[in-house]
Parts: C-alpha cells; sequence; structure tokens
C-alpha cells in the first residue's frame, strides 16, 4: 500500500520560510509527477507545484518567485521550499504523486495526510 509521508509546516510570521517534505512509503516505482496542493477554509484545493520525474516544474501564478519544489527519485520524495510567506498562503498543504501523468493532469493517484501552514501577519 503506497503511503505518502509529510513533515514540515506550522506556524510561521509573514515574511518567513518553511520547508515542507513528503516522502513515498510502500512501492518502489518511481512517480511520474510529485508535488503539492493546498486547501484553504471556504477554498477549492489548488496545485501549489508540481514536478516531473525528468525534473521539469510547474508553480501557480500565486507562488511563482517565492517556492521552489524539488525531488530525488531514488527515494521518491518531494521537498518544497517557502520563502516570503504571507497571510494568504495560510492552508492545508498536501503532498501528491501519481503514477500515469507528468503534470496531474488526469488527476491524482496519491494523497499525503495533509499538513498545516499557518502566516501570521
Amino acid at each position: 500500500q503506497v503511503q505518502l509521508v509529510e513533515s514540515g509546516g506550522g506556524l510561521v510570521q509573514a515574511g518567513g520560510s518553511l520547508r515542507l517534505s513528503c516522502a513515498a512509503a510502500g512501492t518502489i516505482f518511481r512517480f511520474r509527477a510529485m508535488g503539492w496542493y493546498r486547501q484553504a477554509p471556504g477554498k477549492q484545493r489548488e496545485l501549489v507545484a508540481s514536478i516531473a520525474s525528468g525534473g521539469s516544474t510547474s508553480y501557480a501564478d500565486s507562488v511563482k518567485g517565492r517556492c521552489t519544489i524539488s525531488r530525488d527519485n531514488a527515494k521518491n520524495a518531494v521537498t518544497l521550499q517557502m520563502n516570503s510567506l504571507k497571510p494568504e498562503d495560510t492552508a492545508v498543504y498536501y503532498c501528491a504523486a501519481d503514477f500515469s501523468d507528468l503534470t496531474f493532469a488526469d488527476g491524482v493517484d496519491y494523497w499525503g495526510q495533509g499538513t498545516q501552514v499557518t502566516v501570521s501577519s
């Protein structure tokens, strides 16, 4: 059974930084896409950043220039470094992984349990 185990998150002041990490367990196969979604109260879940197995990355406009996604294919792990955080970044962040697509265009195969990020003003 595939599981995505997240770490990081927490409470930070505006302008601060956080690092989210996610590692997959239960599979020896490499995900084609890994990434991070977030969901704020009362809002839909949105894709923050994704990274393909070859290293291509994609970011939501709201985080471009402030976030960097990276992955370790050998460990099936993905990391999101978030800088210059804003109160509007407050949300539950979910690790995501997919075996069949490079960009989550067809959905997500596996989700992490979610980790809370709170940015105070």
